[in-house]
């Protein structure tokens, strides 16, 4: 019999995050790209991600025909694409002017998914890409990662939309962020728990 859950944040009722939710607007357009893997996974931070930023848009699949739709949009669409993903011919969004009202493309799924989402997906390589250029680790500690530089998604949007416009306030998604973990280590053994402090 599966968990009771909060018909408005979806996480299950006694790790319910409704509390900690404050949306925001922003003006640049965030589209996820979601490794089918990803979209039970009970630590997915792309979720809080929705639940901030209500126009964000989460397509899920693997292969370039799961994106065919997505991908007419973007031909349509009169507003600078880019592909946030750290590579050779990648740029830094802190060093670099880029429009407020952009689309964002962002990979969700571990280090291994998300390149394999690019190299099924060559048509992603049409667009710029951005990196960001990161000093500190992760707060996402509930998460183990396999690098040094990974962030969850939801870190990569809120930086990311940071380096754009330097005005605009994250904290809603940073701690929409920090409750979820917070939440989660509570609720862990305290011998586990150890293991993420």
């Amino acid at each position: 019999m599966s968990r009771p859950t909060c018909p408005n944040c979806h996480y299950p009722q006694n790790a319910c995050l409704c509390a900690s939710i404050e949306t925001m607007q922003v003006k640049s357009e965030l589209i996820i790209l979601q490794d089918p893997s990803e979209v039970g996974h009970a630590k997915n931070s792309v979720r809080l991600l929705e639940l901030v930023i209500a126009e964000t848009r989460v397509v899920v699949g693997e292969t370039a025909d799961d994106f065919a739709a997505l991908r007419q949009q973007l031909a349509a669409s009169e507003k600078p694409v880019y592909l946030v993903y750290p590579s050779e011919n990648s740029i830094s969004a802190n060093e670099t002017k880029v429009e407020e009202e952009v689309i964002l493309l962002l990979l969700d799924g571990t280090w291994r998914k998300a390149y394999k989402l690019l190299q099924l997906n060559p048509w992603l390589q049409d667009y710029p890409a951005l990196h960001l250029d990161l000093d500190s680790a992760s707060n996402y500690t509930i998460r183990k990662a396999s690098r040094s530089d990974s962030l969850s998604t939801l870190e990569a949007a809120a930086m990311m939309l940071k380096a754009i416009d330097e005005e605009q306030d994250v904290a809603p998604l940073t701690n929409a962020l920090s409750a979820m973990v917070e939440q989660r280590l509570a609720s862990m053994p305290a011998d586990v728990r150890a293991r993420y402090r």
